[in-house]
């Protein structure tokens, strides 16, 4: 599946129907957890440089301090564009997988539920270790689809540009062919009516249906 054939998929039509509370579904809680793997990245480098790919409507970035250089892009024109508005002190681009747009190097780049949707998987380790400064981070989120809770999660899935659902073994084998896998989260998540549950652990990691990896470029 070529990834520019796909552009059109993820305009407004694709966040209305998937995520139709964008803010619910990315609480405070959720937000701090990211924060808090990135911050412990950079040990407080000063000015820090930060890409997130995929993304979005920017609320990750947003939710930075102001000491960091941001940059965003993400294959939605809805997305970006409202990314602008709403984060005005970083820059984006709309741009898809394995393309990175910026020039400069990054000492983390991010992606939130972003992989399972890159037709061209097998180019984002170099084009994101191209990018990264020397020991820099790419930390990133994906739902898995085995263990305890894959019937569950196969079910509930509809999102039909999920066209990598991999086991977490694959992506840790997958992540550290190019990096050193620093660690790794199991993360419970779940929108009900009265609420967005986001509970990240280390002890039943191999039971989420969702995991959050820190990897390290040697």
């Amino acid at each position: 599946m070529d990834d520019l054939s796909e552009k059109g998929l993820f305009e407004q039509e694709y966040f209305e129907k998937y995520y139709p509370d964008y803010n619910r579904q990315n609480p405070p809680k959720k937000l701090h957890f990211y924060r808090t793997l990135a911050e412990a990245a950079v040990s407080g480098k000063q000015n820090p440089r930060i890409l997130e790919i995929g993304c979005a409507f920017g609320k990750f970035l947003g939710s930075l301090n102001p000491g960091w250089r941001k940059c965003g892009m993400d294959i939605s024109e809805f997305a970006i564009d409202r990314a602008r508005k709403l984060v005005p002190d970083a820059r984006f681009s709309v741009a898809s997988m394995p393309l990175i747009p910026f020039k400069e190097s990054f000492d983390i780049i991010a992606a939130f539920d972003v992989l399972e949707h890159v037709p061209l998987l097998d180019q984002v380790l170099p084009a994101v270790k191209q990018r990264l400064a020397p020991g820099g981070h790419f930390i990133f989120v994906v739902p898995v689809y085995d263990g305890p809770t894959a019937p569950l999660i196969n079910f509930l899935d509809k999102d039909v540009t999920h066209i990598h659902r991999k086991s977490r073994r694959f992506w840790l084998d997958w992540a550290g062919a190019h990096f050193k896998v620093d660690g790794w989260w199991g993360i419970y998540r779940y929108m009900s009516p009265f609420g967005y549950l986001h509970r990240p652990t280390r002890l039943l990691r191999w039971c989420t249906p969702a995991i959050a990896v820190v990897a390290r470029k040697a």
